[in-house]
């Protein structure tokens, strides 16, 4: 009796499958069977962003603060900046676009400083994320007296395209128990450009650690090759992008700019990266 059982439970699961498959040969489709591509994606939406190695105080032998800028018009920088439409590709977003959900959700905290001492609220939060512009409109009453209101228009798509250049400050460091010069990003500032003044606006800053979990689920295109796309943890944890030093830690606390400008401050720049790299090659010299 008991192997009667079994022989029919496996001939009716034989049957279900042949006939999944014919319906599945005959385009016939269930809902929950359409998908936007030839496979399913499981890579990014099970990625967990790789831990920090610990390190103690004892073991930082030298230690130097950076401050860069992010140009998202430079070409290597572009998936961090496209797309600027959300509706338009629900599947991949922009950096900006991700920063913006996490912090209206609560779930990523925006500060006004870049010691992450002062929170902003959410309702703040939200009014930096759109553009608001006032017009006036005339109108006529009953008697002919012209009436003059205030219309508020706002508009929270345009400073996506505005959003162009991203902040970093980051501490490089060399670590004596493991024998490396090693580096980690402590925060992000997003700047919007303002096209009439030709100038940049600190909108926040936000603790990247408290970010990666979020940036390790969100995939950035791979124009070469859009089957291994990576994820906006990736980019910053493989350098993949381009970026201009703005600042080092100083006695003055000022900025490259402050003192420097043109073809003098691109210099300064590459010569305070290079003196990362010549602190770790003179290290190994004899």
């Amino acid at each position: 009796m008991k192997a009667k059982f079994l022989i029919t439970s496996a001939y009716l699961i034989l049957l279900f499958a042949f006939i999944e498959r014919v319906n599945a040969q005959q385009g016939v489709f269930k809902p929950g069977d359409y998908r936007d591509g030839v496979y399913e994606k499981e890579n990014s939406v099970n990625r967990r962003l790789i831990p920090y190695t610990f390190l103690r105080e004892a073991d930082v032998a030298y230690k130097k603060r950076i401050w860069r800028d992010i140009d998202l018009r430079d070409k290597i920088n572009l998936p961090l900046y496209y797309p600027l439409n959300y509706e338009a590709s629900e599947t991949r977003i922009s950096l900006f676009q991700v920063l913006k959900r996490y912090a209206i959700s609560g779930q990523i905290i925006a500060f006004s400083d870049e010691q992450f001492l002062i929170p902003l609220q959410i309702s703040d939060v939200k009014t930096k994320f759109s553009k608001c512009d006032s017009i006036e409109e005339s109108s006529f009453d009953a008697n002919g007296n012209e009436i003059i209101t205030k219309v508020w228009n706002c508009d929270s798509l345009s400073i996506l395209r505005n959003i162009l250049k991203y902040r970093l400050k980051e501490d490089w460091f060399f670590d004596k128990q493991r024998s490396v010069l090693d580096v980690r990003i402590l925060g992000i500032q997003a700047n919007l450009y303002i096209e009439d003044k030709e100038t940049f606006k600190d909108l926040f800053w936000v603790y990247y650690p408290a970010c990666r979990p979020f940036f390790a689920k969100h995939e950035v295109f791979n124009p070469k090759n859009p089957a291994e796309n990576r994820t906006f943890e990736d980019i910053f944890w493989k350098r993949q992008f381009n970026s201009t030093i703005v600042k080092e830690e100083n006695v003055y606390d000022r900025m490259l700019l402050e003192y420097l400008r043109g073809i003098d401050n691109l210099l300064e720049a590459e010569r305070i990266k290079n003196d990362l790299f010549r602190w770790e090659h003179d290290l190994w010299h004899l």
